[in-house]
């Protein structure tokens, strides 16, 4: 599964780059805006396929945990200023 997301990140960000740059170079408005649209897909996509990504990683130690607090472990409250 890790491998089949990765492989969607790389085309999503390839979409997005692609269809972004179609859509600063576009003739008309018809043009612009499909490219903008399928930019912004890829755009979503691509960050979405790169953040599960991110996840997995960590989850399965092959990259360092974030130096962030859990959310579990933040009572609302205690320790705000």
């Amino acid at each position: 599964m890790p491998k089949l997301i990765a492989i969607l990140n790389v085309t999503a960000w390839a979409g997005f780059w692609a269809f972004g740059y179609l859509a600063l170079t576009a003739g008309n408005d018809t043009q612009v805006t499909t490219a903008v649209l399928l930019a912004a897909l890829g755009g979503a996509l691509g960050l979405a396929a790169w953040l599960w990504l991110v996840r997995h990683a960590e989850a399965t130690g092959f990259a360092r945990r974030s130096n962030q607090m859990p959310r579990e472990h933040h009572r609302a409250g205690e320790g705000e200023a």
